[in-house]
């Protein structure tokens, strides 16, 4: 019967140090990555890691899971395996055991975090055609010029082995198609 903590942050410049912040584990998995992804390396190694009888802590709801399905997926993994889960933040904390008004209080919170994702999505996506429609580029800057392009094209034209030129000017070969189409 261990302690185990699985502390997570949305990127690398943000700081894991305010998470259970005082408290000693047998073991720690953090993780610097979005939870809007469901393969996260460190969580997949606490999850191998957790045996029967332990219990795994974790700072608040949203920092295991971004969406209701997948935090009920982990839950109901977790405490399958008798492994107890107990959110600090929250003041929860899921055995396995029927409790009505945990599940209930865990599937609203989950529903909120995942309506919050939602609405982070759609001010991002607002944000961006804002932008576009400022005539601001939003996303990578382009790799070739303008001329470059055109010399692709022409060489296309001329016969030049497409693997070839998207070699030479490093691209994938779909960026290459891509160009062409254009």
């Amino acid at each position: 019967m261990a302690d185990i903590a699985y502390i997570r942050v949305s990127s690398v410049d943000q700081n894991t140090d305010r998470q259970l912040d005082g408290l000693t584990f047998e073991e720690t998995f953090t993780e610097k990555a979005s939870a809007a992804t469901t393969k996260r390396p460190e969580l997949e190694n606490c999850l191998r890691y957790l045996r029967k009888g332990d219990t795994l802590h974790v700072h608040s709801i949203d920092r295991l899971a971004r969406n209701l399905e997948d935090l009920l997926r982990l839950l109901n993994e977790l405490v399958g395996r008798s492994v107890a889960v107990k959110f600090h933040k929250e003041h929860l904390t899921f055995t396995g055991e029927d409790n009505p008004f945990q599940t209930l209080q865990l599937q609203i919170i989950g529903a909120v975090a995942q309506f919050e994702r939602s609405i982070i999505k759609e001010r991002q996506r607002e944000g961006i055609a804002k932008a576009q429609a400022k005539g601001k580029h939003c996303g990578r800057k382009a790799k070739l010029t303008q001329d470059q392009v055109e010399e692709i094209k022409k060489r296309i034209t001329a016969g030049d082995e497409k693997k070839a030129l998207a070699a030479e000017y490093g691209i994938s070969r779909q960026t290459l198609y891509r160009i062409i189409k254009k």
